[in-house]
Parts: C-alpha cells; sequence; structure tokens
C-alpha cells in the first residue's frame, strides 16, 4: 500500500489490523495477512505517484465480520455501506486515509 503520510497510516492500519505492524524491513512495515501474503505500507518517494491506487479484499470468518466492523467504528473508522450479495456474501469497502480501498468479504 503506498501512503502519503507513514505515521497516519500506521496508526490507520494497527487500528484495522488491530495490532501494530508484525515487521518493519528498511522503510517498509508489514503485517502478515496468510501463511506468505503480507501488506507493506510503503511511503518513500518513489512510489508517490501510487498513493490511494491499491485494491484489496480479504477473507473474513462471517462470525467476525459485525465485530470486525464494531471495532474499526470504535475507533472513528468509517466504512461503506454492508452489502450482501445473492450468494449470501457479505460485502464491505473500507478507504484508507489515501483512498487505498481495503474490502472485507465473508462467505455465509
Amino acid at each position: 500500500m503506498c501512503v502519503s503520510d507513514l505515521a497516519r497510516s500506521l496508526e490507520w492500519y494497527g487500528v484495522f489490523f488491530g495490532r501494530e505492524a508484525d515487521e518493519v524491513i528498511g522503510e517498509e512495515h508489514l503485517w502478515q495477512v496468510g501463511e506468505s501474503a503480507y501488506v507493506v505500507l510503503d511511503a518513500r518517494d518513489v512510489r508517490s505517484s501510487r498513493v490511494g491506487g491499491s485494491m484489496v479484499t480479504f477473507g473474513v470468518v462471517l462470525s467476525e465480520f459485525d465485530g470486525a466492523l464494531e471495532r474499526l467504528a470504535a475507533h472513528g473508522v468509517r466504512h461503506e455501506p454492508v452489502e450482501t450479495y445473492s450468494n449470501g456474501v457479505r460485502h464491505v469497502e473500507v478507504l484508507d486515509p489515501d483512498g487505498n480501498s481495503l474490502s472485507l468479504a465473508a462467505l455465509p
């Protein structure tokens, strides 16, 4: 995720993931989101043209979906309206401070 303000984004992503970055490598901050998958924050000038252009969808357990939204709301993180698709999937888009899209999707 290319971001414009590292300090602000570290705080926001800490709330989104419910924890601080799992690892810091150089200037990049990494959250492990799967066995071999990471979300990486990068605020270096070399990435500035890509700020706000990312989109990621995370699968979440249905029983944890509402709790995740409540945790975000408790910290002032807003989201788009929750959608429920015809196949029962619940989906919501959350935008970071730079407009990067992080969606949550829960299978029925």
